[in-house]
This record gives C-alpha cells, structure tokens and sequence, in this order.
C-alpha cells in the first residue's frame, strides 16, 4: 500500500507539471490567435526559439510586402503613400512678405503720380504744349539717376550690367529729342514753365537715385507710371485734335530724328521689338505725335521688364550674340496696358 501510495503521488507530482504545461501551451495557443502576449511562460527552450522564429519571419514577410508595395506605387502616382513634409514656413512667409512689400511700393509711387498729374492738370488745362514741355523735362530725369547709379557700381565693381546703360541712355536720347520737339513747338516760352520744369526735375532725379539705391523695383515702376501717364496724355491729344493736327507741318527735329540714316540709339530704347522693324514715316505734325505716343508705349514695355531683375538686354546685343531669331531684348511679365490704338 505504500508503493502504490508512493507512486500514486509522485504520479500526482507529475501530472501537475503536465497540467500546467498544457495551460501554458493552451494560453500560449490563444494569446497568439488574439495577439496579446500578455502571459508566455518560458517553460520550454524549443517553444522559445518556434514562436520567435514565427514572429521574425511574420516580420520578415510585412518587410518584403511593404517593398513590393512601395515599389507598385510611388510617392509621386500615389497620393495615399505621400510622405508627410512639414511646410516650409519661412518661404512662404518671406513671400508674403514680399508681396506686401509690392504692393506698398506700388501703392506710393500711384500716389505720387497721381499728385503730380493733379497739379498739372490744374496748371496746364489750356496749355498744351507747355504741358508737354514739363512733362518731357520730367521724363527723362529718371535714366540720368539710373546711368549715375549704374556708373556708380560700375565704378565700385559692385555690378556691371553694360546692356542697361545702352537702354537707358537711348532712352534718354529719345526723351531728350521729344524735349528740342516741344521747345520748337514753343512749350519754353514762359518763365514760369522752364522754372517749374527744371526745380521739379531736379528734385525728381536725387529722388529717383535713392530709390534706384533702396530698391530698383520700385524705381522702375515709379517710371513706368509716369511713362504710361504720357503715353495716355499723347493718346487723349492726338483723338481730340488729329484734325487740325493734320494740317500742320511737323518740326524739322522731328523729320531730322525720325527719318535720319543713323537709327541705331532709336532701335536701341526699343527692347519689346527687333531693331529695323519700326521706321516712322513723317508728313506733318500727326504723324510727330503719334511716334511720341508710341515712343512712351516702348519706355513703358521696358521699365515693367526692369522690373524683374536680370531681364533686360539690349536689341543690338541679341543680334551681335547671333538670337536673330528673337523678336525683343526683355521680357514682358505681364502684357503691356500702354498699348497705341490706331483708329
């Protein structure tokens, strides 16, 4: 009875290590069916080494999934698998705060113009050939202040950009011929028309040098708007009195400036358009004003192309490069609203 008492218990002994193993293996079996490996016993080294081989090869087999996956469908054709990039704050702030900065500097030379352009109305209601004897003198100060800028940093070797000063003096050179063409009109004969005329020019030209400095954006736009104010006064002139002005013998500067075998600084202020494609033909005092109007529409076309930096060159520069086949030296951002209008 002791024997089979003492076997009955080591039996006993036994099975409860058996049992418990089973629960284990049970617990194990179920844990994995519902992934919670919250109990896993180390009962056995052999079921250690399963379950990790199991696991690692589940892993092994996500990985080689995922990169079939990536490479079926990439980031650029698929939208869902687009990595998340954190915005870049500081551009798009630098942006906006660029476009305010436009926007302002727009804002006060529109202001500016429009004060100026009171004031002449008011002076100059009855007067129009002394109006435009002022409004020549005033608009060809700003390519002065842009040459003595330019030639300043030419100087410093800061920047050297040859193909703007070629423009810019044609366009004085063209400014300056609009100028002798009102003077023979007799738009000089007052006193007070030369004296207002050459003070406003004169604080126009240190102003526009220190806006070239500040910033040429805004001094080129400035200059845009007085152009395009021109071309605008010329237009309104030229449809109230094509008549009589049809009748009337144009200036021998005029002819002489027009119509001369030297016409390279007339092709050169011209940047929207290939040299040699615009030959003026003068046959009386109509056709002077409408070359003036469309002078200021080409003035206007290149200071919106000054603009942006680095767009501009010279006609005659393509040509020498061998760009024939362009048709302007700059590039226009946006179309020109300084447009002539032949009726």
């Amino acid at each position: 009875m002791a024997a089979i008492s003492g076997i009955s218990s080591g039996t006993l002994t036994i099975s409860r290590p058996l049992a418990t193993l089973r629960r284990s293996r049970a617990a194990v079996s179920y844990s994995s069916s519902h992934r919670l490996f919250r109990h896993r016993p180390l009962t056995s080294r052999r079921l250690l080494f399963r379950n990790f081989d199991r696991v690692q090869a589940t892993i092994l087999q996500d990985d080689e999934e995922k990169v079939v996956v990536e490479e079926s469908f990439k980031a650029e054709t698929f939208t869902g698998k687009e990595p998340l990039e954190e915005p870049d704050m500081s551009s798009s702030s630098s942006s906006a705060f660029e476009s305010w900065i436009i926007k302002l500097e727009q804002g006060v030379n529109v202001f500016l113009t429009d004060s100026v352009i009171k004031i002449l109305d008011t002076l100059y209601r009855d007067r129009t050939y002394a109006r435009f004897f002022v409004l020549e003198t005033i608009a060809r100060v700003p390519y002065f202040a842009f040459m003595s800028v330019l030639h300043m940093y030419e100087t410093f070797g800061w920047w050297r950009r040859a193909d703007y000063l070629k423009v810019h003096f044609a366009e004085s050179w063209n400014e300056m011929h609009h100028l002798l063409i009102m003077e023979e009109l007799g738009g000089n004969s007052w006193w007070f028309d030369r004296f207002l005329a050459q003070h406003i020019a004169t604080f126009y030209y240190f102003m526009t040098v220190f806006l070239y400095i500040v910033s040429p954006r805004m001094a080129y736009h400035f200059s845009e708007c007085v152009e395009s104010h021109a071309f605008e006064t010329y237009d309104k002139f030229l449809k109230a009195s094509g008549e009589e002005l049809k009748n009337m013998p144009a200036p021998d500067i005029a002819v002489k400036y027009y119509t001369g075998s030297d016409l390279y600084l007339f092709d050169e202020f011209q940047t929207s358009r290939a040299p040699n494609t615009r030959r003026p033909v003068i046959e009386n005092l109509y056709d002077v004003f409408v070359n003036i109007r469309d002078d200021e529409a080409e003035h206007c076309k290149t200071m919106r192309a000054c603009q942006t930096l680095g767009s501009l060159r010279s006609p005659h520069s393509i040509l020498e490069d061998g760009d024939a086949e362009e048709e302007s030296g700059c590039v226009v951002p946006e179309a020109a609203h300084c447009e002539a209008h032949e009726e």
